[in-house]
């Protein structure tokens, strides 16, 4: 199966009386539920979906509590999700004050089986 793709043409906003390029964009097809995975998981495994369920609904708590203490949470193969944040700068180290933190953001980093099965992904234009 292919990623479907569509161009777009985008207008570079330095030279905005340039032509245009054009940009391949994904396109989504649908999601996946929670439970539509744990079903498969079920299908392809010797575990019930109602254990599926209640170790992913762990997993779901015990990520934020982990990344939230600083740690790196690492999933083997298929990646690690860890904390950033960014603040505003401060002139001198005594004038930084915590109000000066603006965002909190989760960063996931894919490992090696995801990323080989990403890289190996085929593409299909769609008009």
């Amino acid at each position: 199966m292919a990623l479907k793709y569509r161009l777009l043409q985008k207008i570079n906003p330095r030279t905005p009386e340039a032509p245009g390029k054009f940009y391949a964009q994904s396109i989504t097809t649908g999601d996946v539920k929670l439970r539509q995975l744990a079903k498969e998981i079920a299908e392809i495994s010797t575990v019930n979906i109602v254990d599926i369920m209640a170790v992913i609904e762990s997993f779901i708590q015990l990520i934020p509590r982990h990344i939230g203490q600083g740690q790196i949470v690492r999933l083997g193969e298929f990646g690690s999700f860890y904390v950033g944040i960014s603040s505003k700068g401060a002139e001198q180290e005594t004038d930084f004050k915590e109000s000066m933190i603006k965002k909190v953001k989760i960063y996931f980093r894919p490992g090696s089986v995801l990323k080989k099965e990403i890289s190996a992904l085929e593409f299909e234009k769609q008009s």
